[in-house]
């Protein structure tokens, strides 16, 4: 009798290697963002219409990506709780309440976990920098996790917990087998808590390994840190997604900058593992392998976005990769085993600082191939058609008067130009790929920055050097809210990694404003959007211009687009229930570009589905 829920298990294991559940964030633990379902396929997706809606309930915004387990679906909805719906039909089974006061949830997504037997399945998701685990069947809290079921986040970082006000992040871990592996999320400033990477017991909530981003005495990479760093600094945290190779039982671990963002005068070094992408054994947190994209972080240039697993064919051998994209508008691509190169990284001179003890590295990494998704300079000649004239005079001069030496400029008392942004390339849930065929897809947005450093006006004598500098920075905005530079602001492109070259690339969305002047094709604002690949030969995707839209993957067209009542965030998910598939998006999100003064959002879930029964 207990080799038939053992059968089953497999067989769930088989189908999220196969891409044809969405159990997991991003679909499968490789965080492909691709579904081998295809029953939604060119020829007929300008039939799809939709199937059910959920209203989120609240006014909120949310950009939540559901997970959907045998028929079931999780989302987070009315004032963070969360729910279990059925996913055929939208219905509601049961509600969790988020607990009173909670300001802080893993708001993009949660993870999902069963015992081999399937006797036992659970929900695990943070909240007020707690760890916490839900009875996936009642969404009831499991008392025996933890300490009467919550583990504190802000302990065992060997800092007084009282000091940290910021360690958990919004976006969901990784489980593999019976573990939990999670990042964090850490404050800017200094003081902020380590990144370490933690692994805990799905069970018991018990800490199983921690690696340590910024090493302790004896650890590879102390020596590119200033003496017990690890006691001070903050960040080299992963805030954004992992991916595990669950065959080889490899996680890999996307980092951020070190923190103070914009002035490292209190870290000069390298700063290992600080803007790393990390491949680590999953079973027991030893590096196998790391890269550093950014030496000596000054710029908030952190790693965003999911590394993605698939296989190319890459000189007559075929190759498992990995593929890291980033907000400098890089894609950066290695064996995923070794972490060789497939293409060579040039290390180049930079600017130097010239602010009073920073030490900036000489050099840093730039990827020969593939070439960049983003534009990577701003000058006065690509300000943008659509600029008032007040406007395109203030940013003329501004730019004229800047440093703006390319984007590792280092900040400085005098205002300089950062581009892509700190906040431009690529974000989280920004990339998808079809890990059979070699193919990847970038969401990304050309959002430059002005980044300028002044005295603290708060800072007494008795601070360190770095603590008496704040940075001035600011996206640099028009009057009317639109961005400075010509557009396409927001950018889809397909990439072919066998060859290391763009297949395509198209404006995503448009805004609203401007669409209704006849102004099209500039991209949307400010997108956090992720897309979805199908076997169907689709992409699906969303944007702020309340519009989702199904894409050909072999040639960027859009086949099919439906407008809702709410602008779309986050990723969709696919799946299938009794046959019929479905995609569903997470629509609540702020269009336009006068959120702050729009009224509350009129969000929902909305599914879709082809016609009547397959």
């Amino acid at each position: 009798m207990k080799a038939i829920p053992i059968a089953l298990s497999v067989a769930a294991l088989l189908a999220a290697q196969d891409h044809t559940t969405w159990a997991d964030y991003g679909g499968a633990p490789d965080a492909a963002q691709y579904s081998a379902l295809r029953q939604i396929n060119r020829s007929n997706v300008s039939r799809l219409e939709v199937a059910w809606s959920y209203p989120t309930g609240d006014g909120n915004r949310y950009f939540f990506g559901p997970l959907v387990v045998d028929g079931v679906m999780y989302v987070l909805a009315r004032n963070n709780s969360i729910l279990a719906l059925a996913a055929a039909t939208g219905r509601e089974i049961w509600v969790h309440a988020a607990d009173p006061g909670t300001k802080i949830i893993t708001d993009r997504g949660i993870n999902y976990w069963e015992s081999r037997d399937r006797s036992e399945r659970r929900l695990l998701y943070c909240s007020n920098h707690c760890l916490r685990a839900l009875d996936a069947r009642t969404g009831q809290p499991i008392l025996s996790f933890g300490n009467h079921g919550q583990v504190d986040l802000r302990q065992g970082l060997d800092r007084d917990p009282r000091t940290i006000k910021l360690v958990q992040s919004t976006t969901p871990g990784r489980v593999f087998e019976d573990l939990l592996i999670l990042g964090s999320a850490t404050n800017q400033g200094y003081g902020s808590a380590p990144g370490d990477i933690r692994v805990f017991d799905v069970r018991t909530g018990k800490l199983v390994w921690t690696f340590h981003t910024i090493p302790r005495p004896g650890e590879f990479g102390y020596d590119t840190w200033p003496k017990d760093a690890w006691k001070r600094v903050g960040g080299a945290n992963a805030w954004s997604e992992l991916s595990l190779d669950t065959r080889r039982g490899i996680v890999y671990v996307p980092t951020a900058s070190a923190k103070y963002n914009f002035y490292g005068v209190d870290r000069p070094g390298a700063d290992l593992f600080a803007d790393c992408l990390l491949a680590l054994d999953a079973r027991t947190g030893k590096r196998l392998w790391h890269f550093q994209m950014v030496h000596h972080d000054i710029w908030d240039y952190d790693n965003p976005t999911a590394p993605k697993l698939l296989t190319v064919q890459h000189e007559g051998r075929s190759v498992d990769i990995v593929a890291q994209v980033s907000k400098q508008g890089f894609v950066w691509v290695f064996d995923r085993v070794t972490g060789a190169p497939l293409w060579p990284i040039e290390e180049r001179a930079v600017p130097r600082s010239d602010m009073p003890g920073e030490q900036t590295w000489p050099t840093q990494p730039f990827p020969v191939k593939p070439p960049p998704f983003a534009r990577q300079r701003f000058t006065a000649a690509d300000l943008s058609p659509y600029l008032s004239a007040a406007d395109r005079a203030r940013f003329r001069d501004e730019i004229l008067s800047a440093r703006n030496e390319g984007m590792f400029t280092p900040p400085g008392r005098r205002n300089t130009v950062e581009m892509p942004g700190n906040n431009g390339g690529a974000n989280w849930g920004g990339a998808a790929v079809d890990p059979a065929r070699g193919r990847l897809f970038v969401v990304s947005k050309d959002l430059p920055a002005m980044l300028k450093l002044a005295p603290d006006p708060k800072a007494d004598r008795e601070l360190a050097p770095a603590e008496r500098y704040y940075s001035g920075f600011g996206f640099m905005i028009a009057s009317d809210g639109l961005s400075p530079i010509a557009p396409p602001w927001t950018s889809l492109t397909a990439y072919d990694l066998n060859e290391g070259t763009i297949r395509w690339k198209i404006p995503l969305g448009d805004v609203p404003e401007l669409a209704a002047k006849g102004i099209r094709n500039t991209g949307s604002h400010f997108p956090k959007v992720g897309p979805v690949v199908t076997a169907g030969g689709l992409i699906f995707t969303g944007t702020r211009d309340r519009k989702v839209r199904a894409i050909d993957a072999d040639t960027g067209h859009v086949l099919w687009e439906h407008e809702l009542d709410a602008a779309m965030e986050g990723i969709p998910a696919v799946y299938e229930v009794d046959g019929r598939e479905f995609v569903v998006f997470c629509a609540a999100a702020q269009a336009g570009l006068t959120a702050a003064t729009q009224q509350p959002i009129h969000g929902a879930y909305v599914a879709f589905a082809l016609p009547g029964r397959p």
